[in-house]
């Protein structure tokens, strides 16, 4: 049944046009990750011809056991569980068809043979330049913005990435993309020039988390991976230093680092805005309309009211049910008094957890805290074992962005993080016909 299953399947491929193979393998999963920045339509289209390529073409050989692809899958699980006890099924509902990609993308790499890297470093090649391609239609569409209101604001963060995209999300998309041209070897006046431009664009973005993870393995990357002689060494890290000092006191940049690092009691005289500490956002009862959270102090209150809740009601194994917690949080919100609005004219209570941890643990409880933390800790284990730098890169970043957005949730962050996830980890790093290997590194 197996034989007549691949000699029907290959040969419908064949009938259209397609022929199975490595190279349309890695066209297609190119496809998937240069569309992530464009309309959830477009990204959504590609996953859909991925996975159906990826049914055609599948061959029982490949069916191996891959723990790295189970973890996403049954994070999936949980979350189409959580219908049976979420407190707003409605929302569940909803939520679930948007997390799809947890179940589709590891599945679809499953029914595929695992890529050796220098496929994965083909993909990452496309996916980089079409990166590029993208920030500069962002820079240009903020030029033309400029010359005809003069606002400089256009060229930074939010209005930088447009309504559609967040400034965060577009970050870490670039991030990624920076990573695979700082670790290209022999590098071309057009590498330097890609590399120096995506590092432009995630500083104009203004993520101060993001900023500072990318400077740092960046660093590491020189310091640990390059290979470079000592001197050379530390020439390039001082230009890295130089580059970044000198971005991070311009304008806006420099303007959101001093928001979050201002004295509370230094400015509140000035312009009438209290300051929140972060000793008062996790034991001030109650809060006034012209209190301000920086974006600290706002994870530190969010992540009091996670303790709050969890300590009054028994829901630590299975959480509120997926998307299911929000209402809880809105009600925190007024309790203590925090339902004003931000300087971006959002109202506090109506914003999540803004902390993957935090938002999973709330939605499907313990067992969905661990699943996450699995995967996070898979993804580092795996590219610290192979000392693969993009990887690596990858895997620092998404643990750092878990810390301050509820990432999975959205999404073009649940694509992104999946996509990738299952890239990295599903790769070989031998040739299996040299070797005689036949599983897939987990």
């Amino acid at each position: 049944m197996a034989n007549i299953y691949n000699f029907s399947s290959n040969a419908l491929l064949k009938r259209i046009g397609l022929s199975p193979g490595k190279k349309l393998l890695v066209l297609f999963i190119s496809l998937v990750v240069i569309t992530i920045p464009m309309g959830y339509v477009y990204n959504s289209i590609t996953i859909i011809f991925f996975v159906l390529y990826s049914i055609l073409a599948a061959k029982k050989q490949h069916f191996t056991f891959r723990l790295a692809l189970l973890l996403p899958v049954l994070l999936f699980a949980l979350m189409a569980l959580s219908l049976i006890w979420s407190i707003d099924v409605k929302s569940s509902l909803k939520a679930l068809s948007k997390e799809s990609a947890l179940l589709f993308l590891p599945i679809a790499f499953y029914l595929n043979r695992p890529l050796l890297k220098r496929s994965v470093n083909d993909i990452l090649k496309n996916y980089s330049i079409c990166m590029c391609l993208f920030g500069a239609y962002f820079l240009i569409r903020a030029a033309i913005r400029y010359s005809s209101t003069g606002n400089a604001d256009v060229f930074f963060y939010h209005e930088l990435a447009t309504a559609k995209i967040n400034a965060i999300y577009l970050s870490a998309l670039f991030s990624l993309a920076l990573f695979v041209f700082v670790e290209k070897k022999n590098k071309t006046f057009w590498g330097y020039g890609a590399m120096l431009f995506l590092f432009l664009l995630v500083f104009l973005l203004s993520s101060k988390n993001i900023i500072i993870i990318d400077v740092f393995l960046i660093l590491c990357y020189y310091i640990f991976f390059s290979g470079l002689p000592k001197k050379a060494m530390f020439s390039t890290l001082a230009i890295v230093c130089v580059l970044a000092g000198g971005l991070g006191y311009y304008g806006k940049i420099h303007e959101r680092f001093t928001h979050e690092l201002d004295t509370p009691p230094a400015t509140e005289a000035a312009d009438g805005i209290h300051r929140v500490t972060i000793a008062e956002a996790w034991n001030k009862p109650m809060f006034d309309g012209n209190h301000y959270f920086n974006g600290t102090a706002f994870r530190t209150y969010q992540a009091r009211v996670f303790k709050e809740l969890f300590s009054q009601e028994p829901v630590l194994l299975t959480g509120y049910g997926l998307n299911a917690s929000r209402p809880k949080v809105e009600q925190k919100g007024i309790e203590h008094n925090v339902f004003h609005e931000n300087t971006e004219h959002v109202s506090y209570n109506k914003l999540n957890f803004h902390n993957q941890y935090i938002e999973v643990f709330a939605d499907l409880g313990l067992f969905g805290f661990l699943l996450v933390a699995a995967m996070v800790l898979l993804n580092l284990k795996n590219g610290l074992s192979h000392k693969y730098f993009v990887h690596i890169a990858f895997a620092v970043l998404m643990i750092s962005l878990f810390l301050t957005e509820s990432f999975l949730w959205r999404q073009r962050g649940v694509v992104f993080f999946t996509v990738f996830y299952c890239l990295f980890n599903d790769l070989l790093y031998v040739n299996p016909k040299k070797t005689g290997l036949k599983k897939a590194v987990v």
